[in-house]
């Protein structure tokens, strides 16, 4: 088993995930549970997030807060956020994680649809990033990782707007990193590569896709949701302290 690294800053520090009932996320949340952060979380998908809290409870690690929440309706994910705050501490780390990579083809996308999708794999995330601020600048700092996809970097056909709103994320960090820096707020991206989550495993891997990932990757083996927590430990941490405004890609090598 590998002994990975541990944070001595990440104890005791508290951590918000957008989306960390499964797969990513799930990941997430354990890892700065392990950690000894106070971690929160919230998810749409209730049975796998009670799920985590209680084995990660049975496990004698800290056990996360969870939350029910629809991060597209944004007052109640503000308000999700605020109450959170109140009863554990401002945040220190707030990791940007909810998605959905839902396919579509160009030809087909509504208006409604492309709004849908925006509700769900942008909007949130400017305003987390909002709702954070006040309590880390309290705080002298923080850290803010916000959560990409290689899909748009290696030109990935079949979801244009999922694209669209993980590339936009870049900007995000990228402004966000300037304006909140002064305060001493990291800002940083990461973009894991084809991870496999058991919603990629079950919708996606197939003989073509275990093809792909061999011809792509640098590294042989399975990218893991592990491997992509390992870094957000990291921005998390103190030891990431000078990093700020950058995308840290984990994604084997793909190309």
């Amino acid at each position: 088993m590998t002994d990975f690294a541990k944070f001595g800053s990440l104890r005791g520090k508290r951590v918000f995930v957008t989306g960390g009932g499964t797969g990513i996320g799930e990941a997430i949340v354990a890892s700065y549970a392990e950690q000894g952060a106070v971690v929160a979380f919230v998810d749409i998908a209730k049975e796998a997030s009670l799920a985590l809290v209680e084995r990660l409870a049975a496990a004698g690690l800290p056990a996360p807060l969870y939350r029910y929440c629809d991060i597209t309706d944004i007052p109640a994910l503000q308000n999700t956020i605020a109450e959170l705050a109140a009863e554990i501490g401002d945040f220190d780390v707030l990791v940007n994680n909810a998605a959905n990579d839902q396919r579509h083809k160009p030809e087909e996308v509504t208006l409604e649809y492309w709004n849908e999708r925006i509700a769900i794999n942008q909007r949130p995330m400017f305003f987390t990033c909002q709702s954070v601020l006040e309590g880390m600048k309290k705080k002298g700092g923080g850290s803010i990782i916000n959560i990409s996809s290689m899909s748009w970097h290696a030109k990935n056909a079949g979801y244009p707007v999922y694209g669209t709103t993980k590339a936009a994320v870049i900007g995000l960090t990228r402004c966000l990193a300037r304006d909140f820096g002064p305060h001493n707020i990291r800002v940083n991206t990461v973009t894991p590569g084809w991870v496999m989550t058991q919603r990629q495993i079950d919708l996606w891997v197939d003989e073509a896709g275990e093809a792909e990932i061999k011809r792509a990757q640098c590294l042989p083996g399975k990218l893991m949701p592990e491997h992509v927590a390992a870094m957000i430990l990291f921005l998390g941490a103190d030891d990431s302290a000078m990093c700020t405004g950058q995308e840290f890609i984990v994604d084997a090598g793909w190309v």
